[in-house]
């Protein structure tokens, strides 16, 4: 088993990777920059970089996905958004390369009450921009599936298929896949039948091999409500017994996961973290 937590960036980015190793991660999740905030360029001084790439080779985590800031939306039908977003992207593939980062992490974005086609055709050509920009880059690119709140894509695996048929460069993109937000977006997680099921849409649409991270969540939420609301590993609708299913998975089993859980005390991601891997070993 592979795995880590989202951690914190706050302070100097090096410094999740002494969280990361102090929870026995083998893996990890940040956020580069504020996930609230634009920004223009690199705001990582070239030493704490250096430092990074130092403290991650000696506490060996693997792979590090860097997730994007909430603000970009590569499906807005807003132009300056649209722009924004595009080269806020380009920045963060730039910057995840310096650190030396395996993959950066993307929700879909949102229509905003356009069409879901029309969408999906923004996101790919922005997506083909960004990957024409960066081609020199070897970070991989994530498309994480969402709860369906609102306009947002990508809370059926359809999406990513065709999203996936439009990249021109294919070997530069992937799957995330959520537990909460699939849960959340109506798949069924707590049976057999609807674990499989989701399991057989991604192999259909995409295929499995593409998963390079799964977001290991509870969902605090009913199935099918679409909020995106995550619980502890266990304390929610999915429940433990179907959370060890999916740690247990033989097409999941084996892909990095990361847990993207409350912090609702200073002891929730050690707890998490002890529950997952209880688990995975039965």
């Amino acid at each position: 088993m592979i795995l880590g937590v989202h951690v914190s960036g706050a302070g100097k980015i090096y410094q999740a990777l002494d969280i990361a190793h102090s929870l026995g991660c083998d893996t990890m999740q940040i956020f580069s920059r504020s996930p609230q905030a634009w920004r223009h360029g690199s705001q990582i001084a070239p030493e704490d970089i250096k430092e990074f790439i130092c403290r991650r080779k000696k506490y060996k985590i693997n792979p590090v996905f860097i997730h994007v800031s909430y603000l970009i939306n590569l499906a807005s039908p807003e132009p300056r958004l649209y722009q924004a977003s595009i080269q806020a992207y380009i920045e963060d593939i730039l910057e995840a390369d310096k650190l030396g980062a395996d993959y950066i992490v993307t929700h879909m974005g949102s229509h905003k009450e356009t069409s879901e086609d029309a969408g999906i055709k923004r996101l790919i050509e922005a997506l083909n921009i960004i990957i024409e920009k960066t081609k020199d880059s070897q970070v991989g690119i994530l498309l994480e599936n969402t709860s369906g709140s609102g306009s947002w894509l990508g809370y059926r695996f359809y999406h990513q298929h065709k999203i996936i048929k439009g990249i021109k460069v294919k070997s530069r993109v992937g799957l995330c896949l959520d537990t909460a937000h699939a849960y959340l977006a109506g798949y069924n997680l707590a049976t057999k039948s609807g674990l499989d099921k989701m399991v057989d849409e991604i192999d259909e649409m995409a295929g499995t091999k593409l998963i390079k991270l799964v977001h290991l969540n509870d969902a605090a939420g009913e199935l099918g409500c679409h909020h995106d609301r995550h619980d502890h590993i266990g304390g929610g609708h999915i429940g433990l017994a179907w959370m060890k299913r999916i740690i247990n998975h033989p097409k999941l089993k084996n892909i990095p996961m990361i847990l993207e859980t409350p912090k609702t005390t200073l002891d929730s991601d050690k707890d998490n973290l002890a529950l997952v891997k209880k688990l995975g070993a039965k």
